[in-house]
């Protein structure tokens, strides 16, 4: 089974399914723009028609897996396995990785796709500092649906779903629209005394302890979100390398990911995308222009970037073939909605006895969201940062029974739980940081989400 899926039937069978009236969506005159795509997978979520659910967009063809067929959750000290019906609770221990590997390959489901997240934390037992996880912490969180629909420039595809929820998915689909107004969020509280943290980090990588750390903040949300609603408004001013939007349990997030973690194709090819180095994008032709001039010359912003892709080569290519691994693209400039910046992409081929879960937790977490060399790091996040990062960080999954995976880095996001909701952003410290400037940073990434942020 393929990470994507065509089928051009569902397309094909609108009035077998009683789905007259609805060949404008199935088939539109003129092709759906990115926006209108995404308004349609939003409205389908905010429905609260389908239960949990995942969108994920990837290649500008947005997939709704949607309904539990089975449910894998791993938490601090247990993994929790719902199999249509049938749920198990083990201990792990070791690699929380080797856990979903054997987690997944136990499903009584032959052929299956997995959509989900893992959180930061799930690198905790790599990097030492698995006892200072609270007990009850998620690591990750996977369904595989009971249904795929499709959206794309060519139209809506109702997929796996049944002859009623397909005609729910157009009737929602055609009365699918903008959203309403948003309310800005003031991304220039400093509630956590950010920049007193980034000079506690300089002072550390001046006495040798790391070379690099990405320090994040949060800025919560005083008002419930529309979360649906809020991808569909942000998505139409964004330029993700992916986007997503979930609802699995009590967590509900929508972003705009400017980079990939890893993915491992169906030609076993293993990347990975690293992104360091920063300026803002978006206020003029002529300030753009600057910025990027700026970036590419700035001393800073080039040796971070350079160190950050040292660190991803030698991560592929100690999960890759002899002689396989390369740099295939360096230090280009990609634009990600309110930012640019400095980009690279490693390749190599995934060694016979590798698999793509090894490939996951050898990259995991990317070192563009926790630092060089990454165990030092991750333990100083763990001491610096002011609250546990669950899912900020971590990233949105996809994965199949053929051995395909991709994990997405979930930044620009914004994240609802229960009452709570929050924005959080982060910038890569190195020895040359300021706090001002490094604060200025995540202002800049923030600017990404805050502003599209609808109430509920």
């Amino acid at each position: 089974m393929s990470l994507t899926t065509d089928s051009p039937t569902s397309k094909l069978n609108a009035a077998a399914l009683g789905l007259e009236g609805f060949e404008r969506l199935i088939t539109p005159a003129t092709p759906f723009s990115e926006a209108v795509a995404a308004e349609i997978t939003a409205a389908w979520a905010g429905s609260g028609e389908f239960g949990d659910h995942v969108v994920y967009e990837r290649n500008r063809r947005w997939t709704f897996a949607a309904g539990v067929r089975a449910r894998v959750v791993v938490t601090r000290g247990e993994i929790i396995v719902d199999d249509r019906g049938s749920r198990t609770v083990a201990a792990w221990h070791g690699d929380p990785a080797d856990a979903l590997a054997a987690a997944t390959a136990s499903l009584s489901i032959d052929d299956w796709r997995l959509y989900g997240w893992v959180g930061f934390d799930f690198c905790a037992p790599y990097h030492g500092i698995l006892d200072r996880v609270p007990d009850d912490t998620v690591l990750a969180h996977l369904i595989v649906p009971e249904f795929e629909a499709f959206v794309g420039a060519d139209g809506v595809d109702t997929g796996t779903a049944d002859p009623e929820r397909a005609r729910l998915l157009l009737e929602i689909a055609s009365t699918a629209g903008a959203p309403g107004d948003s309310r800005p969020v003031d991304v220039r509280v400093d509630t956590e005394d950010y920049r007193s943290r980034v000079a506690t980090a300089v002072g550390e990588i001046a006495a040798g302890r790391y070379q690099k750390v990405i320090l994040s903040r949060a800025v919560d949300i005083p008002f419930p979100v529309d979360i649906a609603a809020t991808y569909a408004r942000g998505r139409a001013d964004n330029t993700p390398a992916r986007s997503f939007l979930l609802s699995l349990g009590d967590l509900a997030a929508a972003g705009f990911s400017p980079e990939l973690v890893v993915a491992v194709h169906d030609d076993r090819t293993v990347v990975t995308e690293p992104l360091a180095g920063t300026r803002a994008f978006g206020i003029s032709a002529d300030h753009d222009a600057a910025a990027r001039a700026e970036l590419l010359a700035d001393a800073k912003e080039v040796a971070e970037h350079a160190m950050s892709v040292r660190a991803c080569y030698d991560e592929i290519a100690s999960i890759s073939a002899a002689e396989t691994t390369a740099v295939s693209a360096f230090m280009e400039v990609r634009e990600r909605g309110s930012v640019q910046h400095l980009a690279s992409t490693v390749k190599g081929t995934l060694a016979d006895d590798e698999s793509p879960w090894r490939a996951l937790e050898v990259v995991f977490p990317s070192i563009t969201a926790s630092g060089v060399p990454k165990s030092a790091a991750v333990e100083a996040i763990d001491r610096l940062e002011s609250r546990r990062r669950g899912p900020y960080s971590g990233a949105v999954l996809v994965a199949s029974s053929s051995g395909e995976l991709e994990a997405t880095l979930a930044l620009r996001t914004v994240f609802s739980s229960g009452d709570r909701a929050w924005l959080r952003a982060g910038a890569g410290i190195v020895a040359q940081s300021t706090p001002d400037r490094e604060f200025e940073e995540t202002c800049e990434k923030l600017g990404s989400v805050a502003p599209y942020v609808i109430p509920r």
